[in-house]
């Protein structure tokens, strides 16, 4: 039976990307609502200190481990699993949606990228049913989401018909608005996936294959974006310095990644 670990009180259930695609879609297709995260660095950063992050984690039925950090420590447990993250999720669950006519609901990024993420989708796609798709302001922070009406929002994803909703909005918002939704949507599957319809857009570059595959994209994304990451990674560099010591002192030898992996 394959180990599932337990990152800092988080479950990692889902050990590969196949595995996640067939649950999601699975669940989608029987209507059976779910939140799917994907655990990284940045997430075990803000679940120490927000208890709103908290409350949206306890929410998630199917967790991945995204980043390269991440997959270590859940090795270090005998886990045998890959690096799942929310973009590479996006691709083939569409496809399987398309193929088995579950449709789908986006939220965010913004308009631009979304029309033309979406166009670019539907041509790879054929088949794929966009059930809604828009790109609100959501107000929040670590803290939780601000004034916005949650409550219109689920009531547009119901009467769409959607079984799969993508909220492309980046951690914390995108699990804390999946938390409230999931209240009001039950038969409805959400996904954090952060900056992929960006990706899918060309509205911004993804690392490399080769980096990606290496557990280098953080560079990548400093290089890219060194305002914005310069603190971000300082902060998830200390915890991962400490939960790496706690690891080796308590298994194998194994050597750490150098560096944290990015959040998305």
């Amino acid at each position: 039976m394959s180990v599932q670990p337990i990152i800092e009180g988080v479950h990692i259930n889902l050990l590969t990307q196949k595995a996640a695609v067939q649950a999601a879609i699975g669940h989608a297709e029987r209507g059976n609502g779910f939140n799917l995260f994907t655990l990284n660095l940045d997430h075990l950063v803000k679940l120490r200190s927000s208890t709103a992050f908290q409350r949206a984690y306890a929410t998630a039925q199917l967790v991945t481990a995204d980043g390269a950090p991440v997959v270590w420590l859940a090795r270090r447990q005998g886990a045998k699993l890959e690096r799942t993250t929310g973009a590479d999720l996006v691709e083939p669950l569409l496809a399987e949606a398309a193929r088995r006519g579950v449709p789908v609901y986006i939220v965010g990024p913004g308009p631009e990228a979304q029309a033309a993420a979406v166009a670019k989708l539907k041509d790879r796609h054929p088949g794929l049913t966009i059930a809604g798709a828009e790109t609100p302001i959501v107000p929040g922070d670590d803290s939780g989401l601000g004034p916005f009406d949650i409550d219109a929002l689920a009531e547009r994803i119901n009467t769409s018909g959607a079984r799969l909703c993508f909220l492309c909005l980046g951690a914390p918002k995108q699990e804390l608005l999946a938390e409230a939704l999931r209240r009001r949507c039950p038969r409805v599957g959400f996904l954090g996936v952060g900056a992929a319809l960006d990706f899918i857009a060309g509205a911004v570059s993804r690392a490399p294959a080769w980096m990606r595959a290496t557990g280098l994209e953080w560079t990548w994304r400093l290089l890219s974006q060194p305002r914005r990451m310069t603190r971000r990674y300082a902060r998830c560099a200390l915890l991962f310095a400490e939960l790496a010591l706690r690891a080796l002192v308590g298994g194998r030898g194994d050597q750490p990644p150098a560096l944290p992996e990015p959040a998305r």
